[in-house]
């Protein structure tokens, strides 16, 4: 019925496609503290665990990795910001919004997924909130447009994909 349409009438299209931006930054923004918090919990397991006279945390690759994931999660967090800056200012942000959002379902991916092979067997118990994670954030590498469709869309804005004619 016409009382439930929202908007002028054949524009639900163009509706969705203008609210993607704001769907890919929010998705990139709402990863950031999560992802902070994975690798805290691994922080703090790891200076726990003992194994071999010393605890996970003494391994200077587990350091490594870890402040590697983290200095992951600010560019994420510098990219997000200054899209999300522009956004509000009333600029185009198709590039930025879907770089972010591409780097964040990664992050969803690669942090969990690193931090609970540092937790071993506890990692993957239902009530770890790491193992939590791993399952849940890969939903951020699907909704608003899944990894392949941010590469697709970057690969036009760079002029080395065709767009389709017309």
């Amino acid at each position: 019925p016409q009382r439930y349409r929202i908007g002028a009438e054949g524009q639900g299209f163009i509706y969705q496609m203008q609210q993607f931006q704001e769907e890919r930054l929010w998705c990139a923004a709402s990863t950031l503290e999560s992802l902070n918090h994975c690798i805290q919990w691994t922080i703090d397991y790891a200076q726990e665990r003992k194994l071999f006279g010393s605890t996970l945390a003494d391994q200077q690759w587990v350091q490594f990795k870890l402040a590697e994931l983290k200095t992951e999660v600010e560019a994420l967090r510098a990219l997000t910001y200054r899209a999300c800056d522009l956004y509000v200012n009333g600029q185009d942000v198709l590039e930025l919004a879907s770089m972010a959002k591409l780097k964040a379902g990664r992050l969803n991916r690669e942090v969990p997924d690193t931090c609970l092979q540092f937790w071993g067997g506890m990692g993957y118990t239902l009530e770890n909130k790491v193992s939590r994670m791993y399952r849940d954030g890969r939903l951020a590498s699907i909704g608003g447009g899944a990894d392949e469709v941010m590469l697709g869309i970057l690969a036009k804005l760079m002029g080395i994909a065709k767009r389709p004619a017309h």
